[in-house]
């Protein structure tokens, strides 16, 4: 299968992707030209509401469902939705989202609908204990978990044990790495059911990635899925642009690395859904082809995954598909 862009009217990236009611649905972030200088922090992105998307077959047209969330509706709202994930629980649906609220402190909410198209709800407050970036809810035997954060402008490095730092602190080279985070959710979806726990990821000998592998180790962009029996944990590796993933047999980990997912593609970020459909298993991502290379106008993208006779998933390169 050739890589397709799936959206090309408008800037959207950071696809999370589900299967509801026989459809596929994206939920991406959407980028907007902002007038402000690019920097590490993420200022340049003017992201200031969410849009769903569904598609009825994996070649077919993609439908705009239209503006579902934004952020003057949000009670708790600074600025910038970046990242969001959506689950299905009792009839609902709930959006997970990250943003900056009126301290520029990134947080996650939650909002909820009837319909997997939205409208969406917001709740008054953002989920209590949460910080950084990047949501993805997974379910697994009737529990749903949530991976987040990000580095650098995502925040993570914040943070220590859930904790604020008094300033921004990263290990050194030959120490553990900042790792994501795992946790699993209260029944009624809207809090965290326990204190989130770190995600280590472990090199081909047992020991944690550390801080100078920045060909390996986690930067942001998480995302869950499952793959005869095995939990594959995907992330960005950020500044060196690929798509890793490591595996477990537990949902918390830890996690073995085991390679690439994908390549660079043109543009810094990379952030993605990987999803299972009628047998066969899709990559959604983005890149900065469209925009003619401006990190800040990214475009959604489609490809087929594929998974070697070992379970290993076959790389894609990102320049080619």
């Amino acid at each position: 299968m050739k890589a397709r862009y799936l959206f090309p009217n408008d800037y959207m990236a950071d696809p999370a992707v589900h299967i509801f009611n026989g459809k596929l649905y994206i939920y991406p972030s959407h980028d907007r030209e902002s007038g402000i200088p690019e920097n590490d922090n993420g200022d340049h992105f003017d992201m200031k509401d969410y849009h769903v998307l569904s598609m009825n077959d994996i070649d077919s047209d993609v439908i705009d469902h239209g503006v579902v969330l934004d952020v003057k509706d949000i009670p708790w709202a600074g600025r910038q939705l970046w990242d969001s994930d959506v689950a299905f629980k009792n009839g609902k649906y709930y959006l997970y989202f990250s943003m900056k609220d009126k301290n520029d402190i990134f947080h996650i909410g939650v909002a909820v609908a009837d319909k997997p198209e939205g409208p969406f709800i917001p709740q008054p407050d953002p989920i209590r204990g949460s910080y950084s970036i990047d949501p993805c809810v997974f379910e697994d035997n009737g529990e749903f978990y949530m991976y987040f954060g990000g580095l650098w402008g995502g925040q993570l490095q914040r943070y220590r044990d859930n904790k604020a730092l008094e300033s921004a602190a990263f290990p050194a080279d030959n120490e553990p790495t900042i790792p994501s985070r795992v946790v699993r959710l209260s029944n009624d979806m809207l809090q965290f059911a326990e204190e989130p726990r770190p995600l280590v990821i472990l090199d081909e000998h047992g020991n944690p990635l550390t801080n100078a592998d920045n060909e390996r180790r986690f930067f942001e962009a998480s995302w869950m899925h499952k793959y005869k029996g095995k939990y594959y944990f995907s992330y960005s590796t950020g500044d060196t642009h690929k798509l890793c993933y490591a595996t477990s047999d537990n949902p918390y980990g830890p996690f073995t690395y085991k390679g690439v997912i994908l390549t660079p593609v043109i543009g810094w970020t990379t952030h993605h859904a990987i999803i299972e459909w009628k047998g066969k298993w899709y990559l959604f991502h983005h890149d900065c082809v469209p925009s003619n290379g401006l990190t800040w106008l990214r475009s959604l993208k489609l490809t087929e995954l594929q998974y070697n006779d070992d379970d290993t998933i076959k790389t894609i390169e990102g320049t080619e598909n």
